[in-house]
């Protein structure tokens, strides 16, 4: 039986997910690829700083790359480093997991002012993500809005509530830290455009906004009292949601709280136009929503001629997020989605099944579940791949060595996963030094720079 050959693109959880897959089965060896030198995707850039522990499933992924057949190569950007008709003849299948980078826009008049920003950047900000560790955010408003209830959403509000002193000792950016201590923001605005019962974020993460210790969550009761069609749906839901509503419920009890800052958290609310003044925001114009079923049997909100407006001089949009479209790999606008077949790449808008390319993940099904809910999406994906095995194996690989001469000959300075452990030490040692689990590198050229003065090995 041939040993297939398999690139992945992208190494987060869900590449990693299909990467041990497919090893503990003995069925291939692994190259995973990864734009940045470091690998873990989301892991490292998306998780708040204060969810360390969310952080250890990093072990399971070192463990996988210590198997048989794995490499990595960090700092190769598919698409100008490698391309695809490069990778078709070097692998008998390539694997995308390259998750959904982009947030989706509001569509509304004053989504582009000054103050208006994704949470994806915020959230890449504090976090270190050299995508967005040039940018700045200061905090002098006393008044923001977040728009969105998923738990990106939920992050963005928890980190603006917190007492930075909290999480100083964490692996949040040095830059952001002092910003939050010089932050003004006394009340944040949470927006749902749904009702409770549909809201996306975890229990976890509601019960965890209800206990800060320098914030109150305040909710007002009429915003828990759920529709008809909401109650209906409720019978049938998860526990998560149904925890929601019990939480949310009580906590709409308590009030206004005696805490210096305030969450007001809303739901059946629609952003219809961030107002501005001088090019800056001064304020968000909602409209209110009622719940309806739609021909397809879900629940959606429909907006209502019933307005208000809530003067806040900042917001982070927290509505998704969207996939960008890779060079020579097929693309839906729409969905932000590489369109599949249960994993396997289909032509758009056609549909036809593409031989030898995959997808996993976000890029696969949208930005929707959490960590763990990655791995039954990748090993479907791998069941896919190994199943096409017999039609895979007819194709006629080179012999190793190719890949890494194709990248010499591009000068690109590729990093290996022992290499990333070098720096993984580096940043746990910078770390130590201020008191802190990590101090990151947040420049791929510093990164390379570290790895450039590496002791030889042996």
């Amino acid at each position: 039986m041939t040993i297939l050959n398999v690139a992945i693109i992208g190494s987060g959880p869900s590449g990693f997910f299909a990467a041990d897959g497919l090893l503990k089965q003995g069925a291939a060896r692994v190259d995973m690829f990864d734009r940045l030198p470091t690998p873990y995707g989301l892991v490292r850039g998306g998780v708040a700083p204060d969810h360390q522990k969310i952080k250890n499933v990093v072990k399971v992924f070192e463990k996988c790359a210590q198997l048989p057949g794995f490499r990595f190569f960090g700092n190769v950007n598919f698409g100008s480093d490698l391309v695809l008709s490069e990778l078709l003849s070097l692998y008998h299948a390539v694997i995308f997991a390259v998750g959904a980078k982009s947030d989706r826009k509001l569509g509304v008049p004053g989504e582009d002012l000054t103050g208006s920003d994704p949470a994806t950047a915020f959230v890449g900000w504090y976090n270190d993500h050299p995508d967005y560790s040039h940018y700045h955010f200061d905090l002098p408003q006393s008044k923001v809005a977040v728009i969105g209830v998923g738990n990106v959403a939920i992050d963005v509000t928890r980190v603006l509530a917190h007492d930075p002193d909290s999480i100083r000792e964490t692996d949040i950016a040095d830059y952001a830290l002092e910003a939050l201590r010089k932050s003004q923001v006394k009340e944040i605005h949470l927006i749902g455009r749904r009702s409770l019962a549909q809201a996306a974020f975890t229990d976890m993460e509601i019960r965890e906004l209800c206990h800060l210790p320098g914030a109150d969550l305040v909710i007002d009761p009429q915003d828990v009292e759920l529709d008809p069609l909401s109650l209906e749906d409720l019978e049938k839901a998860d526990p998560a949601h149904k925890n929601n509503v019990r939480i949310l419920t009580e906590q709409a009890k308590l009030g206004l709280g005696n805490k210096p800052k305030k969450i007001f958290l809303k739901f059946l609310r629609s952003p219809v136009e961030i107002l501005g003044r001088d090019g800056k925001v001064a304020g968000l114009k909602l409209c209110k929503n009622k719940i309806y079923r739609d021909v397809d049997g879900t629940l959606k909100p429909r907006a209502q001629s019933e307005f208000e407006v809530i003067n806040v001089e900042r917001v982070f949009r927290s509505v998704g997020y969207m996939g960008e479209p890779l060079p020579g790999v097929p693309f839906n606008p729409k969905t932000g989605t590489i369109p599949n077949a249960s994993g396997r790449v289909a032509d758009f808008p056609a549909g036809k099944v593409l031989p030898g390319l995959y997808v996993v993940g976000w890029a696969k099904r949208g930005p929707s579940g959490v960590i763990g809910t990655n791995k039954p999406d990748a090993l479907e994906t791998v069941e896919l791949l190994l199943q096409d095995r017999a039609d895979l194996e007819k194709k006629t690989i080179p012999a190793d060595g190719n890949l890494e001469s194709l990248l010499k000959s591009k000068n690109v300075r590729s990093v290996s996963f022992s290499d990333w452990q070098y720096l993984d030490q580096l940043e746990q040692e910078r770390g130590r030094q201020k008191g802190k689990v990590r101090e990151k590198y947040s420049d791929i050229a510093n990164m390379v720079a570290a790895l450039n003065k590496r002791p030889a090995l042996g």
